[in-house]
């Protein structure tokens, strides 16, 4: 079991993604075939449960991506349920509190850091995957290493407490959800302006301090060049069905044109 949107980060790489929202296999497949990174199935604002999302995980794996979900809330079941489909990184959204951080790494990692549920479920090939098969202290230790947890930082309370956040044990980076952290600034979509511009900067300069991951949402190719300059690790590029209207859009102006 080895996340390699992980493994590339910590050896200096970016990685860039995409939100799956439409619920089609073979849209996952070409997504992969594309050489993307990562997909995060939607659980929030998408239309998938625990079931459907098995489905694109496999569909992911075969395809050379990695298969990360939101999910809906920060609860038990919806963090122990996308991890046992085998998920290997959860953005967990609306985050305001450290105690609710900290039942996230209770809800997402075996002990000693937290209290996952075990069970032998289709996420470990149920206990067949190899790393499985050398005891559990094991395989809670791998688990706990290559499943990622990824607090949303689209909150005025998350973002002041960003420090304390980070320093909870278990916690792997931030993804920031700007759209929402604007909203709750007061300024919504207005990432020109001064505040909100600090704000992207500064969560990306705590993170980097604190020797954690940073993820953020981009809406274009523009932004998301921005992002990285500015020194995020990853960038997820809008959402598979912005990126495909885009492309026949661009086709389309193209010929209409000629």
């Amino acid at each position: 079991m080895i996340n390699q949107v992980k493994a590339k980060m910590l050896a200096g790489g970016k990685t860039l993604g995409t939100f799956f929202e439409t619920g089609s296999a073979t849209v996952a497949e070409c997504l992969g075939l594309g050489g993307l990174d990562y997909i995060i199935i939607d659980n929030e604002h998408g239309p998938f449960n625990p079931q459907s999302t098995l489905a694109y995980v496999q569909t992911a794996k075969l395809y050379g991506l990695t298969p990360f979900a939101r999910v809906s809330e920060v609860s038990r079941e919806a963090i122990l349920r996308q991890l046992d489909v085998g998920v290997m990184g959860l953005v967990i959204p609306d985050v305001r509190t450290v105690e609710e951080v900290e039942k996230i790494v209770e809800y997402g990692k075996y002990m000693p850091l937290g209290k996952r549920g075990v069970a032998p479920t289709a996420g470990s090939g149920f206990w067949y995957e190899d790393y499985a098969q050398h005891g559990l202290e094991h395989y809670f230790e791998v688990s706990n290493r290559e499943t990622m947890l990824l607090p949303q930082c689209e909150t005025v309370e998350c973002l002041n407490s960003l420090e304390e956040i980070l320093r909870v044990d278990g916690i792997d980076g931030i993804y920031v959800g700007p759209f929402d952290l604007s909203a709750a600034m007061g300024k919504p979509g207005k990432f020109d302006d001064p505040e909100v511009r600090d704000a992207i900067r500064h969560i990306q300069r705590v993170c980097a301090e604190a020797g954690k991951l940073s993820f953020i949402f981009a809406g274009n190719e523009a932004v998301a060049k921005e992002d990285f300059a500015l020194g995020y690790g990853s960038v997820t590029l809008g959402m598979d069905a912005t990126i495909l209207t885009d492309a026949v859009k661009r086709h389309v102006a193209e010929l209409s044109s000629s």
